[in-house]
């Protein structure tokens, strides 16, 4: 069975009613299947959650101010971060300096899972299967 971990923007825009508009049909129609299986990083959480403290995420903050409950509505479960998802994510030979995404990676290919992301600079990453 396929699994797929969201992307931080995948989350919030699945989450938000406004922005679910701005995914792409695949990522609706993976969101929208009660059978999938998705998954939200705890980087997803931490990245949300530092953004919208400095300010940067004030249309989100419903979803900030519940994140726990936004996860569980959506069918998600949590993926949490180890050390095996560090070490890959600090030794990747690819040219992206974002933390946050540089772990993703490393956990969607570690767990062998499909990640949901508009972002094009998940190209870089061999062996990691993107959709959108």
């Amino acid at each position: 069975m396929k699994q797929y971990l969201l992307d931080t923007h995948t989350f919030l825009w699945s989450a938000s009613d406004s922005d679910f508009l701005q995914l792409s049909k695949p990522a609706k129609t993976i969101l929208e299947d009660p059978d999938a299986v998705l998954f939200i990083s705890s980087v997803s959480v931490f990245e949300i959650m530092n953004k919208f403290r400095q300010g940067k995420l004030p249309e989100f903050a419903l979803i900030a101010e519940n994140i726990a409950g936004v996860i569980t509505g959506l069918g998600g479960n949590e993926l949490p971060l180890n050390r095996v998802h560090a070490e890959r994510a600090g030794s990747f030979n690819w040219n992206h300096k974002d933390p946050f995404d540089r772990l993703l990676a490393a956990q969607a290919q570690i767990e062998d899972m499909i990640l949901i992301s508009c972002d094009k600079a998940f190209k870089g990453v061999p062996d990691l299967e993107v959709l959108w």
